[in-house]
């Protein structure tokens, strides 16, 4: 996708989750938390600002997976996952590495809204 094409699927994408949870568009890191709650499958609840760090941590390996960077280990005796680093992610500039989150957050939500 072009740059382009990327920022208007991430406009119409914040529009409906901040419809869905009735607050203001959310930026990258609200979407990295929400793909987190997700992934860890406990659902909403009152997580520490560690759980909340380490829930982007895990949306931010799960989004990279697809990109063959993190391979998921397992879950942990409290069910939270464990990925480990498989191939080394390439020096994106800070521009980049926004824009390919950007798109790997679209098609992560692409999957659930479709």
């Amino acid at each position: 996708m072009k740059p382009s094409e990327i920022n208007a699927k991430w406009k119409v994408l914040q529009e409906k989750i901040s419809i869905e949870f009735d607050s203001e568009f959310p930026d990258l890191k609200v979407m990295l938390f929400l793909i987190g709650v997700q992934e860890l499958g406990k659902g909403p609840k009152k997580y520490s600002k560690r759980q909340k760090e380490e829930l982007m941590h895990i949306a931010t390996c799960r989004l990279l997976s697809e990109m063959g960077f993190y391979e998921l280990e397992g879950l942990d005796q409290d069910g939270w996952p464990h990925w480990r680093l498989v191939k080394a992610i390439p020096p994106y500039t800070m521009l980049e590495q926004e824009m390919l989150m950007k798109s790997l957050v679209v098609s992560y939500f692409e999957d659930i809204y479709s």
